[in-house]
């Protein structure tokens, strides 16, 4: 379950988040600027934000394995279509649909792991399965712009379709609910809207939402600038970038394994953001100052700007509970998207007129925003 529920998010991390890896071919093969190729690249993430809690109710609902399934087939079927684009407006409503479907694993696969895992065991489950996330970009940096270079555009986006219809399968094959008591059968507290309760879920989500800022500006920008201000060549970039990735994964599966041996998800969170808002501004300074460690710096940003994802998304899933956990972790992951889709046309403005430095070093203020918002006293046990 775990496996299948890891290898369908990471699936659709290919089609949400690897459009920004066709920027170089979107700024030759369509002449657009970087402002507007990051307009473009924005759409999958603008088409997740809108139906995540769509997805999240649907899984509340009628079930995790039946909204898996659906919404793979129909991410496959709009990855697809966009084979077909030949304008940047066509390609970018393509990758917004393809966005718009591929939500359904975010809040269905999540739900799979936490309803199968017991509390002290669903940290290093839920770290796992979010590594789906940095694994997915890590496919989708070493094949997208290559594919793109040596054959076009939408060559490369076969690759996301492809992939989406495999995994389809898979979790038509595999996947089970978890169980969950009668809703007649619960208790109150269960039933009632975590949200009312008390602030902790809000506090969650803001955190979360701040610390998209630096993740999504390395992700987004890390290519171009190491292409452009590096001079290094695009495979080169995206085997750096993808093996960047893989280590973010590790990283989140390395942070829930630590909150479950504290017993905390919070703390290791303010952990992380303090660490993430250091690196990106290091990043910054070491930019500015043409040095050679920003590279590492970079790499350095990527992996603890990823690092809390599952963390965050964990403490949801258990505090908002069996029957509200779907639309919970649906508000949680709609706004992260809201602010990962406003991060690359605003961060490629900001590149535009003030260069990378400049902009690495404004993405550090978020995280570092984030560090008392952080409800760590207003956590319960995990017994």
């Amino acid at each position: 379950m775990l496996g299948v529920g890891t290898a369908a998010q990471a699936a659709s991390a290919v089609s949400m988040h690897g459009a920004p890896f066709l920027i170089p071919a979107l700024r030759s093969d369509l002449s657009l600027t970087l402002p507007q190729a990051g307009v473009v690249v924005a759409a999958p993430t603008v088409g997740v934000m809108l139906t995540l809690f769509a997805w999240g109710f649907l899984v509340d609902r009628v079930g995790e394995r039946r909204v898996l399934v659906t919404g793979l087939v129909l991410t496959a079927m709009a990855g697809l279509a966009a084979t077909t684009a030949r304008t940047a407006v066509t390609l970018g409503l393509f990758l917004f649909l393809a966005g718009a479907a591929a939500a359904s694993s975010n809040s269905a696969s999540g739900r799979v792991v936490v309803g199968w895992f017991p509390p002290h065991r669903r940290g290093l489950a839920m770290g796992i399965r979010q590594m789906a996330q940095p694994l997915g970009v890590a496919v989708a940096a070493i094949t997208l712009p290559v594919v793109a270079e040596r054959s076009d555009i939408s060559t490369a986006l076969l690759v996301p379709a492809g992939l989406a219809a495999l995994t389809a399968v898979a979790c038509l094959l595999v996947i089970v609910d978890p169980p969950r008591p009668p809703r007649a059968e619960a208790d109150a507290d269960d039933v009632a809207n975590p949200y009312r309760r008390d602030h902790f879920l809000w506090r969650v989500h803001g955190v979360s939402v701040l610390l998209v800022v630096p993740q999504f500006t390395v992700w987004t920008y890390t290519l171009v600038w190491l292409v452009s201000e590096r001079g290094w060549s695009t495979a080169a970039a995206g085997t750096l970038v993808a093996a960047t990735q893989v280590l973010g994964a590790l990283g989140r599966a390395a942070a829930g394994q630590l909150s479950d041996v504290v017993g905390s998800r919070m703390r290791p969170l303010r952990w992380v953001a303090v660490a993430a808002a250091a690196a990106t501004a290091a990043l910054g300074a070491a930019a500015g100052l043409d040095w050679a460690v920003a590279v590492p710096l970079v790499v350095l940003a990527s992996v603890l700007s990823v690092a809390d994802n599952g963390l965050a998304f964990t403490a949801v899933a258990e505090r908002s509970g069996p029957f509200w956990s779907g639309r919970a972790l649906g508000a949680q992951n709609t706004a992260q998207f809201l602010a990962a889709s406003a991060v690359p046309p605003v961060i490629g403005t900001a590149i535009t007129g003030l260069g990378y430095p400049v902009a690495f070093a404004l993405a550090a203020v978020a995280p570092l925003l984030a560090v008392p918002l952080v409800p760590v006293r207003d956590e319960r046990s995990l017994s």
